[in-house]
């Protein structure tokens, strides 16, 4: 809930930044840059939908809206990730992950430093799926699975895949949960591996020497660099 990389030997590995998160969540592809920009304060998203209704909706639109600006985004970034903050970031519940993310650091942390922490996160993430968004070339580089397992409003798991240049797959799940705002995605899960337990694995051994505004401070500064 991001940037393919792929390795050479083997099956090829994938790692993943946001910006998957952002090829089946953004708005509709008939905007153009400036009319998206222009329209952002007046952007309803539909997360009253379920989950899978929202991925696959998306899905097909995002891309259409980079095939018909891509030299735009290309030349003017700060434009797509204008765009794409004002887009996505109503269908992610980005607290939620922050705490996620903090795990038992948050509970010793205050309301307000909690949203800061979050606040610096989001504006990583963003630039990662902006600037990730533009390797994406076709629809067909994405799959909607059927639905299985236990799902609720608690955790819903929308199953993916996504065809990689050797021909292969990566799968590529989202986690939503129901808010009082409707259908939230708050991680995304390539491979088995978590983007929420990966930034946990780097970030909360700082917060516990550091503590957590330090943190964010450096994180917002960019003077804390996140793997994917």
């Amino acid at each position: 809930m991001m940037r393919i990389r792929v390795r050479k030997k083997g099956m090829k590995a994938l790692t993943i930044s946001a910006s998957l998160l952002a090829l089946v969540l953004l708005a509709p592809a008939t905007l153009t840059p400036a009319a998206a920009a222009a329209a952002a304060a007046d952007y309803i998203p539909e997360t009253n939908q379920e989950p899978v209704e929202i991925v696959r909706k998306a899905a097909g639109k995002i891309l259409g809206a980079l095939d018909q600006n891509r030299e735009q985004f290309t030349a003017q970034p700060q434009l797509l990730r204008d765009m794409v903050r004002a887009e996505l970031l109503p269908l992610l519940d980005l607290e939620y992950s922050a705490r996620l993310i903090l795990g038992k650091s948050a509970r010793a942390a205050s309301q307000e430093q909690v949203s800061a922490f979050s606040s610096a996160m989001s504006d990583v993430l963003i630039n990662r799926y902006a600037d990730s968004l533009l390797e994406f070339r076709s629809n067909d580089q994405l799959e909607v699975m059927p639905m299985k397992g236990d799902n609720n409003d608690k955790l819903t798991r929308v199953r993916t895949r996504v065809k990689l240049n050797n021909g292969g797959f990566a799968p590529v799940d989202y986690a939503f949960h129901k808010t009082t705002e409707g259908w939230k995605a708050f991680d995304v899960t390539v491979e088995g591996i978590s983007y929420v337990i990966t930034f946990r694995d780097q970030i909360v051994p700082r917060v516990q020497s550091e503590g957590i505004d330090k943190v964010t401070a450096d994180i917002r500064a960019g003077n804390l660099k996140l793997n994917d």
